[in-house]
C-alpha cells in the first residue's frame, strides 16, 4: 500500500507542478488553488510512504515519476516539443524507478 501512496503523491507532484507553471505568478485563482490542494495532498502522502519506504528511495521514485509525468503531460498538450531523445531519457527514468522498486530497500531484505 505505501508505495500505491507513493504513485498516487508523484501524480499529484506532476499536477502541481503543471499548476504551478499555469499560475502566472499565483496571479491565476484557479491554477493557484489547484497547486496548494496538490501540493499540499502529495506532500502529505510521500510523508506517509516513507514511514514504510526509505526516504531515498521514496524520494527518487516521487521525484523521478512526478518530473517524468510532467513533462510527458507538457508534451502531450503541446507545451512542449517532443523529440526521440526525450522519450529515450524519460524512459530512463521510469527504467530507474523500476528498478528501485525490484531491488531491495534495506540491507537485510
Amino acid at each position: 500500500m505505501p508505495w500505491v501512496v507513493l504513485l498516487v503523491s508523484a501524480v499529484l507532484e506532476a499536477v502541481w507542478a503543471t499548476a504551478l507553471g499555469r499560475s502566472d505568478g499565483f496571479s491565476a485563482p484557479l491554477a493557484t488553488c489547484v497547486f496548494v490542494v496538490a501540493l499540499a495532498l502529495s506532500m502529505g502522502g510521500l510523508g506517509h510512504a516513507v514511514r514504510t519506504i526509505p526516504i531515498g528511495t521514496g524520494y527518487a521514485v516521487w521525484t523521478g515519476v512526478g518530473a517524468a509525468l510532467t513533462v510527458i503531460w507538457a508534451m502531450a498538450t503541446g507545451d512542449e516539443t517532443f523529440s526521440p531523445a526525450k522519450a529515450l531519457l524519460l524512459t530512463g527514468i521510469v527504467a530507474a524507478v523500476i528498478g528501485l522498486k525490484v531491488l531491495p530497500s534495506r540491507p537485510d531484505e
